[in-house]
């Protein structure tokens, strides 16, 4: 793959990864969302209509004052 190279330890093990970031710009970026979503896969999380519900109720507020 044209832009991405292997550090390969002694024993011809992949160890490591270089991104030519101006070649693959959109693969950084993809792995960083999955390195991020991963990392907060344990967090709580809010339904869609609650959050729906908290903007509907901040933009309430805020009109009226």
């Amino acid at each position: 793959m044209p832009g991405i190279e292997f550090l390969i330890d002694r024993k011809g093990r992949k160890k490591a990864v270089l991104i030519d970031l101006k070649k693959n710009k959109g693969l950084w970026e993809d792995l960083f969302d999955a390195y991020v979503a991963h990392r907060r896969r344990n967090e709580p999380r809010e339904s869609l209509a609650r959050v729906k519900s908290m903007i509907e109720g901040k933009a309430k507020r805020k009109a009226r004052g």
